[in-house]
């Protein structure tokens, strides 16, 4: 089997008819999401999350209740959050984010726990393998080793004339797999990789800043909760310091950034109801294995490019599947 093979899920809701105590007693579903509950971003995933939900035949207020928390990139807030959840005697928990799945795993070892928008699930500690789980978690990947490759080859063919390119990540809440792979992925694009970690917008402001009083940089920003939250004014350094930027979400170049690749968060968490649904169901989380992406995309905004004075070359052009204009 492929690697990014997707392993097709059982069948749907008419194959699970409910139990009679799902019939007569409404479940509580507890999510702890990194994003803020202003942003159009969490409130799309909030939205795809109830609709796929209801097309397996759970609806809030009728037979699922669905406690949301928000904790705006800041894991000390994400473990506060944590601890309101279980106090709520969830039946499942959907854990957005790698700190999410951290928080709740601590204040709750034995409740069934779905995580999406995880890089490293296995290096995190969170399960055995991808195959075989084990425990009481599950759930869906969101990266794989080769895209730190794609990011830098694609920024590489946008703007040929840099040659350093910045990593931008929150120690705190980045996955951990993600620095090796970069790092890993550099030689190929003849580049000089420059770590610069930040734990609050000022820090973000500060590194960027410092970053682009030497010419020819890039900017490389890794997918986590913490760019999420603070993507406009990263979107706002970068255009103010002409510096070309791979993002990993297609929301930040829809908000003006220059390129991304990567998954889309709101489809993840679409995804992630599936096993929710297969969890209230009676489905134990260590026998549904953990699901890799199965859908990469590739943006392009030529507006910001033209902004920045870059000539796309036209087979990069045809590579994006949305050009924004």
């Amino acid at each position: 089997m492929r690697r990014r093979e997707f392993i097709m899920l059982a069948a749907g809701a008419a194959a699970y008819p409910l139990s009679t105590s799902a019939q007569g007693n409404v479940r509580r579903i507890g999510v702890s999401a990194g994003g803020r509950a202003s942003d159009p971003e969490s409130q799309a995933g909030y939205q795809k999350l109830r609709q796929r939900l209801g097309e397996l035949g759970w609806e809030q207020g009728r037979n699922i209740h669905i406690e949301y928390r928000w904790w705006a990139g800041d894991p000390n807030v994400a473990d506060a959050q944590a601890a309101e959840l279980v106090e709520l005697r969830p039946d499942v928990l959907l854990a957005i984010g790698t700190p999410s799945v951290e928080a709740l795993r601590r204040r709750a070892p034995t409740l069934p726990i779905i995580f999406t928008v995880v890089a490293d699930p296995v290096g995190a500690g969170f399960v055995q393998s991808l195959g075989k789980p084990g425990g009481n978690i599950t759930g869906f990947t969101t990266f794989e080793p080769e895209m730190a490759g794609k990011w830098l080859q694609l920024l590489k063919q946008a703007a040929p004339a840099i040659r350093r390119v910045a990593a931008i990540f929150n120690p705190r809440t980045a996955p951990m797999i993600l620095m090796p792979s970069v790092q890993a992925a550099i030689p190929a694009v003849q580049l000089q990789l420059v770590p610069a970690p930040a734990h609050n917008a000022a820090e973000l402001e500060q590194a960027i800043s410092r970053f682009a009083e030497q010419p020819d940089g890039g900017l490389l920003i890794f997918p986590d909760a913490f760019p999420l939250v603070h993507r406009q004014l990263i979107l706002n350094l970068a255009a103010a310091h002409r510096l070309p930027a791979m993002y990993p979400f297609p929301s930040f170049v829809t908000d003006g950034g220059l390129m991304s690749y990567g998954v889309s968060i709101t489809q993840l968490v679409g995804r992630s109801a599936d096993y929710v649904d297969r969890v209230l169901r009676g489905t134990r989380p260590a026998d549904l294995p953990v699901q890799q992406p199965n859908e990469f995309q590739f943006l392009l905004n030529l507006k910001t490019a033209n902004a920045l004075g870059l000539n796309l070359p036209p087979t990069l052009v045809a590579q994006a599947d949305q050009i924004v204009e």
